[in-house]
């Protein structure tokens, strides 16, 4: 990816031999873009990340893609960072990449995730505990199963069960929708009781919302928990080595993301401002992020992003 600001610095280069190699590398580093697949997980990460990064001096461009525009623009270098490889399920989608080495793998940033399909604790108990059971329950659930966004890849895995009729499950339609368009119908259905199966996963205040079960049957695609990790274009953290420190500091913990989540998505919070008051109340969560980093300006990150957030 060319950006104007990168292209003048070039220009400067080759002018003046004054400004050295190094300097330049790092102007082009002044700018951070980053990806955010719409889950509110994601949102959260990214918006925390955001705010150290800007308390650090960079300029951060959020882009709001779907995952699989997410890795093309990470391959096409027109992305720097994603914070939302769920892994295994999301294997397939990234493999390729992984395997040409236009995506890397940073860090492993969160562990004990949970994604698959879910259901209300009442419609477990009455028997719908695996994946062969939903076909049992065919007509209560109206033949539909609730995914997220289109294009994304969980989705994608439920399609092909209905064609090949894994489980019993032709004739089942995947339901594609937003996060919240999906749990509004979550919704609708906890209070009265009704059948609904839909993608859950944790970290997320549904968890905490509704009284949820993850049905069995889905390992091969979605594993048992899983991880997130921390992936960048190619040569990103080389390129950038102080952000890449921070990226390789970055952890975030089910707690954390839970609560952040509850603000946006039950309180109506800005996600900006709900990562903001978070950091403000656990401060002591920068030390760890931020050891080894600094400021563009080459000067103490952790007291600087502090200052930054009014601490």
């Amino acid at each position: 990816m060319v950006r104007t600001f990168g292209s003048i610095c070039a220009l400067a280069l080759a002018a003046s031999p004054m400004l050295s190699a190094t300097a330049y590398a790092q102007a082009k580093c002044d700018e951070v873009v980053m990806s955010d697949v719409g889950w509110t997980d994601i949102t959260t990460t990214t918006s925390a990340t955001k705010h150290v990064l800007e308390g650090l001096g960079y300029d951060v461009d959020v882009k709001v893609l779907s995952v699989p525009v997410t890795f093309a623009s990470l391959e096409s270098d027109d992305v720097d960072v994603f914070l939302g490889n769920w892994m295994p399920a999301q294997e397939a989608a990234i493999g390729p990449y992984m395997e040409s080495g236009e995506i890397e793998k940073v860090h492993t940033n969160l562990t004990g995730t949970k994604y698959t399909l879910a259901v209300p604790t009442y419609l477990y108990d009455k028997g719908l505990k695996t994946y062969a059971d939903i076909n049992t329950f065919r007509d209560e659930l109206d033949e539909k199963i609730y995914g997220i966004e289109p294009g994304n890849e969980g989705n994608a895995y439920l399609v092909s069960l209905t064609e090949e009729d894994k489980f019993g499950l032709s004739g089942f339609e995947i339901v594609e929708s937003s996060e919240q368009g999906m749990l509004a119908m979550v919704g609708r259905a906890y209070p009265k009781e009704e059948a609904i199966v839909f993608l859950g996963w944790e970290p997320h205040p549904m968890n905490s919302t509704y009284s949820l079960k993850y049905l069995t049957g889905g390992e091969d695609f979605f594993g048992g928990e899983g991880v997130v990790n921390t992936v960048t274009r190619k040569g990103f953290v080389e390129e950038c080595p102080n952000v890449g420190k921070l990226l390789k500091n970055l952890e975030f913990s089910l707690p954390m993301e839970n609560e952040i989540m509850g603000k946006i998505l039950n309180d109506g919070e800005d996600a900006d401002d709900a990562t903001e008051e978070w950091l403000k109340a656990n401060p002591d969560v920068l030390e760890g992020w931020l050891e080894g980093v600094t400021t563009v300006d080459g000067e103490p990150g952790l007291p600087a992003v502090k200052k930054e957030l009014g601490l």
